[in-house]
């Protein structure tokens, strides 16, 4: 059966990054994520990756040009048969508009966009109660683990705290961010013709089995 190159939009706490590990384990999407594109072109010291760091050492964001850049150059690596799953890019427009040209000129079929809706009450929900092992890094959830601010992480003994990002009100300011920059985004798709929309907050297993079910759908 056919599967489709996909694009998975949502805001934080949608579940995008769970939702790719499925999909790359049970259906070998190659996970495309322009943070680790980035890291990797400067670990290995190319034209990109040393334009790129200078911006990333700075604190400051990486230019459109340079991460489309980044993305065409791992778009011209994929093998015949092998798809990709977007998460995290595009985040404009204008990249939409530049991956679009890009893969018209690769003859690759235009992705499916899958955005993933969650209402903000979920969000925050979700959010705030994440817990963060400051020793192995391991991101635990209060209504999912158990576990709460000062328990000890099962995994190396480290005292769980909260990361100032999941407080209630640094939430809602990332959820309006986020509103403002993929309003366009999501218009965009919807007028191609590319965009379906999930419901996110059904159990996560659903949720999954839905998008492999879309990737092997044909138009």
């Amino acid at each position: 059966m056919a599967q489709r190159d996909l694009i998975l939009l949502g805001p934080p706490g949608a579940g995008k990054g769970t939702h790719a590990e499925y999909l790359k384990e049970h259906m070998s999407y190659t996970h495309l994520s322009t943070g680790n594109l980035l890291r990797a072109a400067v670990a290995r010291a190319s034209d990109l990756g040393k334009q790129a760091q200078g911006y990333m050492e700075a604190g400051e964001l990486v230019p459109d040009d340079l991460v489309i850049d980044l993305v065409g150059e791992r778009m011209e690596q994929l093998g015949c048969g092998e798809h990709f799953l977007l998460d995290g890019f595009p985040r404009t427009t204008g990249q939409a508009e530049a991956l679009s040209e890009m893969l018209e000129e690769l003859s690759r079929e235009q992705p499916l966009v899958i955005n993933l809706a969650v209402s903000d009450a979920e969000v925050v929900r979700r959010l705030s109660g994440r817990r963060m092992c400051p020793g192995c890094a391991t991101i635990y959830n209060v209504h999912r683990d158990g576990l709460d601010i000062g328990d000890k992480c099962p995994e190396c003994g480290g005292e769980l705290y909260q990361r100032s990002d999941d407080q209630p009100e640094a939430i809602h300011n990332r959820l309006e961010v986020y509103k403002q920059d993929s309003a366009p985004l999501i218009e965009y798709y919807q007028k191609r013709g590319q965009l379906v929309t999930v419901d996110a907050e059904q159990g996560q297993q659903q949720v999954s089995a839905e998008l492999a079910d879309l990737a092997r759908r044909e138009r």
